[in-house]
């Protein structure tokens, strides 16, 4: 099983992993690890964001099943996908291998999102990238994003509040996208 949170950058997805890798438990599988490697290697091809790479998109789903296949259990991963084609080819992926997956989208509003981007000091110098995608994130949330994940609205929710809130959909059997 893969748990996905999905959101806007810098919305708490990796906090929130890390604290599931226990509560479930879990492996957390960071896919922008995936991004670093093919950077090394296509990263000459013009592009603004690695999801755009094919490559980075089927090894994202195949690495997954990989590591499922021989590890088992659950993975979390905490990866930001605006794009809906993106999204639709990487769960494609998933339910061709048979891996379920529970797709959640962290969300606050903008204003609290700013003050959690301006205040974080894990990744300073990812805040203005973070600022600038906002519009981008809106945009998914409205048209494909609140549909084909669960929302979860952390704006007044400790990191902590927001695993523990997973975990209960998830141990109730909720919501399984692909």
């Amino acid at each position: 099983m893969i748990v996905w949170l999905n959101g806007n950058f810098g919305a708490g997805k990796t906090t929130t992993a890390r604290l599931l890798e226990d509560a479930l438990p879990a492996r957390v599988f960071d896919a922008e690890h995936i991004g670093y490697l093919l950077r090394g290697i296509i990263g000459d091809l013009p592009h603004h964001d690695f999801k755009e790479w094919a490559p980075w998109r089927g090894l994202t789903v195949e690495t997954a099943r990989q590591v499922l296949d021989y590890a088992g259990g659950t993975l979390v991963i905490p990866q930001s996908v605006l794009q809906r084609d993106y999204w639709t080819e990487l769960m494609d992926g998933f339910t061709g291998h048979g891996i379920p997956v529970h797709a959640f989208t962290l969300h606050t509003d903008a204003d609290t999102h700013r003050h959690r981007v301006e205040h974080d000091t894990d990744e300073p110098t990812a805040r203005q990238w973070r600022l600038d995608h906002q519009p981008a994130y809106e945009t998914a949330l409205k048209e494909w994003m609140s549909d084909a994940t669960h929302v979860v609205d952390t704006t007044h929710r400790t990191p902590a509040q927001v695993a523990a809130h997973i975990t209960t959909q998830l141990h109730q059997g909720k919501p399984a996208t692909a």
